[in-house]
């Protein structure tokens, strides 16, 4: 297949009319209170082959890599504009949110996917390893315009940028078939293995690039946020190069960097934000094409209630209880956390894995975490609000 210029012609004005229409769309998501990534999901799936314009897109191994390419963006992002004097004292809390949180949350979804959908225990583990991570990206969108407090913001901020990381790597596991010759404190190992020396990973690179900018002289404004960003990628590829988690090492690498007095601080954090806002475009219309509404059926969409269902009103608040005993906080506040927990782009990323590794059923299992994804942020994403009036969390100065 060639790519001429006329091509590029049609492809140029058809991605310059799309992303416009997602960059206005972000307006009208914003006042009725939905999470954009819904609007950008509704857009691939209009042009997919389900759709007017149909568009064929079935390749679930690009997908996977262009997936992890937009969530590193996502993440460095999230670093580089995170408070670390605001999530610092919540640091505890949102580590094992992302860590014994996201274990209990995989056992409880994987137990009820396995008695109550009949799903084989292998399939069962997936989907639990699939929907337990928040997305930070879903959980923002909403809550910049729910007024909260630090402990809660912090908190939030922590778990959304260190949970996709073992997630990744258990997804990985037990769609490669590793997890079944390994044993369970193998697979524990790795995990922990690959968050240890990726975060580390991040922290070098993070110093010695912060080191390097204070003593750069660019001769322009421009290049210090590209800079930046590729010091942040270095930290990623690094951790993959030793098989360690790139996600941890981004994450932290970035937030590193973002709470450096560097010079042009300002100009970065909103040529990351830019930049993430059309990775967050360019995924969510991606996973919407790759869907094929023609597979969604009655018993799909069952499937997905139900696995939301228990996700939403059994695993998080399980998870969210289990992962304060290392730092107690007032019930209230831990009704808010768990409520607060949306679900976005990582899991239908995630469920992208064992289509890309041809996974026995696989196909059922991004339809279900798909149509799951959409049905519960629908319901989650426009009650946050009232929830944090409800539960008194809300800041009374606003």
């Amino acid at each position: 297949m060639t790519f001429d210029v006329h091509q590029l012609d049609v492809f140029v004005l058809v991605g310059a009319v799309v992303t416009l229409a997602a960059i206005l769309a972000v307006r009208l998501s914003a006042g009725v209170g939905l999470p954009s990534l819904l609007i950008y999901l509704l857009i691939g799936v209009l042009l997919g082959e389900g759709g007017p314009f149909g568009i064929p897109f079935e390749d679930a191994q690009l997908a996977h890599a262009l997936g992890f390419g937009a969530l590193a963006i996502i993440l460095a992002e999230g670093g580089l504009t995170t408070d670390w004097r605001q999530m610092r004292p919540r640091i505890r809390l949102g580590l094992s949110l992302a860590t014994l949180g996201v274990a209990v949350s995989v056992a409880v979804v994987a137990v009820g996917a396995h008695f109550l959908l009949g799903l084989p225990w292998e399939l069962a583990v997936l989907l639990g390893a699939i929907c337990s991570p928040t997305d930070a990206a879903a959980v923002f969108s909403v809550l910049r315009v729910v007024p909260l407090p630090k402990r809660l913001t912090g908190a939030l901020e922590a778990e959304s940028g260190l949970n996709d990381a073992p997630t990744v790597v258990l997804v990985g596991i037990i769609s490669t078939g590793a997890a079944a010759e390994a044993g369970l404190l193998e697979v524990a190992g790795t995990i922990v293995f690959e968050l240890i020396v990726g975060s580390l990973v991040g922290v070098a690179c993070g110093v010695a690039g912060a080191w390097i900018m204070r003593r750069a002289a660019l001769p322009s404004s421009g290049l210090y946020p590209l800079a930046v960003m590729c010091l942040a990628f270095m930290a990623y590829g690094l951790a993959a190069a030793v098989h360690a988690s790139g996600f941890a090492a981004i994450y932290v690498a970035a937030l590193i960097l973002g709470n450096s007095e560097l010079p042009h601080r300002v100009a970065t954090r909103s040529f990351a934000e830019g930049v993430a806002w059309l990775a967050q475009i360019g995924l969510f219309v991606m996973l919407g094409l790759l869907l094929s509404p023609g597979r969604i059926d009655s018993t799909t969409v069952v499937q997905a209630v139900v696995t939301g269902l228990v996700l939403t009103v059994v695993a998080r608040p399980l998870s969210v209880l289990a992962s304060s005993v290392v730092q107690p906080m007032a019930l209230r506040d831990l009704g808010f956390i768990s409520w607060a927990g949306l679900r976005g782009a990582v899991p239908i990323v995630l469920a992208t894995i064992p289509l890309s590794e041809g996974v026995d059923g696989a196909d059922d299992l991004f339809d279900i975490v798909f149509v799951m994804v959409v049905v519960y942020t629908l319901l989650t994403g426009p009650t946050l609000p009232w929830a944090a009036r409800t539960l008194g969390v809300a800041r009374r100065s606003e």
